[in-house]
């Protein structure tokens, strides 16, 4: 029996080595790098590979005028353990920190060197000093499961290097793969295609520097004045989006009348305004996973109707994934429909998140969470788990209105109805008072259940101890509930045990 579970043991022990693997992507020029860091990775006990800094642009908006920062990112591929050391090249490091903290990763600093491991593929931030801008995203791939050979007439391949490819629009049936190590400029059009994919471990942008060494072979049609979004779906169906970076002009991701789409694995940074991360319209079925999103818009903003897009927005789900607002609202369902028409957004669900910031002047668009129903828009069954909001820097937790917002609605919305919250928690000082109000009686919220809702480790229940009797829930909480409102409720869990 001894012998057998030995044997049992040393097989477990020599799989694993097998499968452990490490893939690094050197990068294809050097105005796309930048040198704020130096990254090296290895698999434990084998040795350190170099892996190349990327700058990107985001915004920081102290006041109320935006100012463009570089901040850094890298990637690699791996399996097993990974071993990590990221040098700061910019300042002396007296102190740093590894985002999401809910990860709990553990760090040591050596001189101006931080140390730290990984044993599962992660997206994380990693900052010195407090320094939330000239940080290092790090994205830890898992390896590509699916790798398509440059030779398959049904690819669309750019390998290592640079390619400026202008406006590619993707026939159905196809799959456009971006490899580790390439950087694609331009932009990707699918408009009324089918069972399309756009895959791959490189870098798809429109904001590439313009150098002599760019320049390619086949330059491709330059990028047509349109909307400028970095990746468009309009009106197809089945298409896979997975593993790539995009630092996109506009939109990151535009979902037009679409179904059936799948995002995984994806990263996207943006400065400028009306630079969306991932955008919905009038879509259904729509699975989002393990997404890494930092933009100076809205990280995730799902409408009913706006320009050519018309009908519900429905089956919605979302989860294990990073949002960073530096402008604007992590997460946006309403605000655009079809006035004459209504439109129902609904069926939605958001799991496992972690929201690393917002910072948001305009009161009208405050919230990490905003259910904002307008144009007779009705926001319904809509249901949020384990959430975790960070210290973010200016903004609300949670923004629910029935609004008419006379700068892009005609009418005001039909409600906001049958919404969940289960283990949503905030920690941090920053975060403004929420709110939760309705239109009028026929335009109301109705029925908002907050389940092991945790504010600074305290859990938020109509029976939680120290409550006056004279308080409603709703302030221990720092939430204005507002007229038009029935049916909100605080509770918890029946094997959440109380802290503080």
């Amino acid at each position: 029996m001894k012998r057998i579970i030995f044997f049992v043991l040393l097989l477990s022990i020599v799989s694993f080595i097998t499968h452990a693997q490490l893939i690094s992507y050197p990068a294809p020029d050097v105005s796309v790098l930048n040198p704020d860091f130096s990254v090296k990775v290895r698999l434990k006990g084998h040795h350190w590979q170099s892996i190349p800094v990327y700058v990107a642009k985001v915004a920081s908006v102290p006041a109320t005028k935006t100012i463009i920062e570089n901040t850094s990112f890298a990637y690699f591929d791996f399996s097993g353990e990974a071993e990590i050391a990221v040098t700061c090249n910019r300042k002396s490091v007296t102190e740093a920190r590894i985002r999401p903290l809910a990860d709990g990763i553990a760090h040591k600093i050596t001189g101006n060197t931080i140390f730290f491991s990984l044993n599962r593929p992660c997206n994380l931030s990693v900052e010195v000093n407090g320094d939330i801008f000239h940080n290092l995203q790090l994205f830890a791939n898992p390896l590509e499961t699916f790798k398509p050979s440059r030779a398959d007439t049904n690819v669309i391949y750019f390998g290592a290097g640079i390619h400026r490819i202008g406006t590619l629009k993707v026939p159905s049936n196809k799959t456009v793969y971006i490899a580790g190590g390439a950087v694609v400029q331009g932009q990707i059009l699918i408009d009324k295609g089918e069972n399309i994919r756009v895959i791959g471990r490189g870098i798809l942008t429109q904001l590439l520097p313009e150098t002599d060494k760019n320049k390619t072979a086949a330059p491709g049609k330059p990028i047509q004045q349109s909307r400028n979004d970095e990746l468009t779906i309009n009106f197809s169906k089945n298409v896979t989006v997975d593993g790539f970076i995009v630092l996109p002009h506009k939109y990151s991701i535009f979902i037009g009348q679409s179904q059936g789409v799948k995002i995984s694995n994806f990263k996207s940074f943006s400065s400028e305004g009306n630079a969306d991360g991932l955008d919905i319209f009038c879509s259904k079925d729509i699975t989002i996973d393990n997404i890494f999103m930092r933009n100076a818009d809205d990280c995730i903003a799902i409408y009913g109707h706006r320009w050519s897009f018309y009908g519900n927005t429905k089956n919605v789900k979302v989860s294990n994934s990073i949002l960073w607002a530096d402008v604007a609202h992590p997460i946006l369902i309403g605000t655009h429909g079809d006035a004459q028409h209504p439109d129902t957004l609904g069926d939605m669900e958001f799991k496992n998140i972690d929201i690393l910031d917002q910072r948001e002047n305009q009161l009208d668009y405050q919230g990490c969470i905003a259910l904002n129903a307008g144009d007779n828009n009705l926001i319904s069954n809509i249901r949020f788990e384990n959430i975790r909001i960070e210290n973010i820097r200016k903004g609300q937790l949670v923004n629910l209105r029935v609004m008419y917002n006379h700068k892009y609605n005609e009418a005001p919305g039909r409600g906001v109805e049958n919404i969940w919250f289960k283990d949503v928690s905030y920690t941090g000082n920053n975060a403004g008072i929420s709110v939760i109000a309705g239109y009028d009686d026929s335009r109301a919220i109705k029925n908002v259940t907050f389940e092991n809702l945790k504010i600074n480790g305290t859990l938020i229940t109509d029976d939680m101890p120290g409550k006056p009797s004279f308080y409603k829930t709703s302030d221990m909480g720092n939430i204005f509930i507002g007229e038009h409102v029935e049916g909100i409720k605080f509770t918890q869990s029946s094997n959440t045990a109380l802290k503080k």
